[in-house]
């Protein structure tokens, strides 16, 4: 219960650095009940962290599992558009900030490391060993690990109204299938060429 309430407060949108105190009246206990379970802020933030990559971490393996058996092309893009959705959820780029505390912004990137690009490079290695790639996984891995670190702070989805994880698609289909030798990606030319729809080109779609 405190980790939940204290994952509302910290991550809300918009919040400046929240107290033991603030936590403490939400959950309408007293600062030394907290303490009791949470020796100071920083571990009970960690608790919070490690909960929320928790369910990244989930969600991305639910994700791959889902794409087994499909092209390389396909897995990859899946991937990519869940691990952006889901570090834009959490405010990873604002959590990698440190909001001001070193030892928090490094545990947060040492967690994204560990959720997201260590098992992006394992996808990428992966279709090397198939001998699906033109270029080197590692290359690659850079290449997307900037995309989406660049995304998720940049103004540009804000610009275009379009999520980090839309520009990602975008980013995939510009750049990485460019590395993937179309015999082998289950991909087509008009696949390639098709551009992000709109808000107003999907709900055209859904219509009557």
């Amino acid at each position: 219960m405190i980790v939940e309430a204290a994952g509302r407060l910290f991550f809300a949108p918009g919040s400046a650095r929240v107290s033991m105190d603030d936590l403490a009246r939400e959950l309408g206990m007293s600062k030394k009940t907290i303490y009791r379970h949470f020796p100071d802020r920083r571990s009970l933030l960690a608790a919070v962290l490690d909960r929320q990559f928790a369910a990244v971490e989930r969600t991305l393996v639910a994700v791959a599992q889902d794409a087994q058996g499909q092209p390389f092309g396909v897995r990859v893009q899946r991937f990519l558009l869940a691990a952006g959705s889901e570090l834009g959820r959490i405010g990873a780029a604002r959590l990698a900030a440190g909001r001001g505390d070193a030892v928090l912004r490094q545990y947060v990137e040492q967690r994204v490391d560990a959720v997201v690009y260590r098992r992006l490079e394992e996808l990428f290695r992966d279709g090397h060993r198939q001998g699906l790639l033109s270029a080197p996984p590692e290359l690659l891995s850079e290449i997307t690990r900037g995309a989406l670190e660049r995304l998720l702070t940049s103004r540009l989805p804000r610009e275009l109204d379009r999520t980090a994880a839309d520009l990602l698609r975008a980013g995939v289909d510009t750049v990485l299938y460019g590395a993937i030798r179309p015999a082998h990606s289950g991909i087509g030319d008009e696949q390639l060429e098709a551009v992000i729809p709109t808000a107003r080109d999907e709900e055209q779609e859904v219509g009557p």
